[in-house]
C-alpha cells in the first residue's frame, strides 16, 4: 500500500456493521493481537503481562455472533477490519465487552468512537439505560479511561476463572474483574 492509500483509509469514516459468521475467521486473531502476545505490546491496551495463552476462540466468538441477545459488531475504516467489540442485551442494561482495536491504530481516538457509538446502539435499539462491563482490576490504566468516559467503579469483584484456560493462563494470582457502570441518558 503507498502513502497516498494509507492516508485515505486513514482519514475514511468508520462503518460499523453487525458481524457474521463469514467474519469470525478475522475476529479471533484481531481480539488475540489487541490483548495477548507480543503483537499486543505495540498498543496500550495489552494483558500480556497479566495473562498468557489465548483471550478467545473461534467457538466464542462465532457463540456471540450466534446468540440472538448479542451483537458482535465490526468496525471497518477504508474497508479494513481495524476494531470489534460485543454487545450483549441484558433487559435494562447492556454489556459491553470484547472490545479490540488493532494494537498499531491505538492511542488515534478510535476507541472513543467506537464506544460512543456502542452505547448509542445499545440505547437507541435496546432501550438499555446503562452500560455495564468487567475489567480486571489491575488494568488501572484501562480503568481510568473508562472513567474519563463515565463509567463507575462499583466495588463490585468477581474472581477471576483460575484453571479456565479458555480465558487465558494467568500470570499473577491477585487477578479479579471489576464491575463497571455508566447511565445512558
Amino acid at each position: 500500500m503507498d502513502t497516498a492509500d494509507a492516508t485515505v483509509r486513514a482519514t475514511a469514516p468508520l462503518a460499523f456493521r453487525p458481524a457474521t459468521e463469514a467474519d469470525v475467521e478475522a475476529l479471533v486473531p484481531l481480539i488475540e493481537s489487541a490483548y495477548r502476545g507480543d503483537a499486543s505490546r505495540a498498543g496500550w491496551t495489552t494483558e500480556a503481562d497479566l495473562l498468557a495463552g489465548r483471550r478467545t476462540d473461534p467457538e466464542g466468538v462465532a457463540t456471540v455472533v450466534r446468540d440472538e441477545n448479542s451483537r458482535m459488531v465490526i468496525v471497518e475504516r477504508g474497508g479494513e477490519l481495524i476494531a470489534c467489540c460485543q454487545l450483549e442485551h441484558r433487559g435494562d442494561h447492556a454489556y459491553f465487552g470484547m472490545f479490540a482495536v488493532r494494537p498499531a491504530l491505538q492511542g488515534e481516538g478510535l476507541g472513543k468512537a467506537i464506544l460512543a457509538e456502542a452505547e448509542r446502539f445499545a440505547r437507541a435499539e435496546w432501550g438499555a439505560t446503562e452500560m455495564h462491563m468487567t475489567v480486571i482490576t489491575a488494568r488501572e490504566e484501562l480503568i481510568a479511561w473508562y472513567e474519563r468516559r463515565g463509567y463507575a467503579r462499583t466495588g463490585e469483584r468477581t474472581p477471576f476463572p483460575y484453571g479456565n484456560e479458555r480465558v487465558g493462563v494467568p500470570r499473577r494470582t491477585d487477578l479479579e474483574f471489576e464491575l463497571l457502570v455508566k447511565p445512558l441518558d
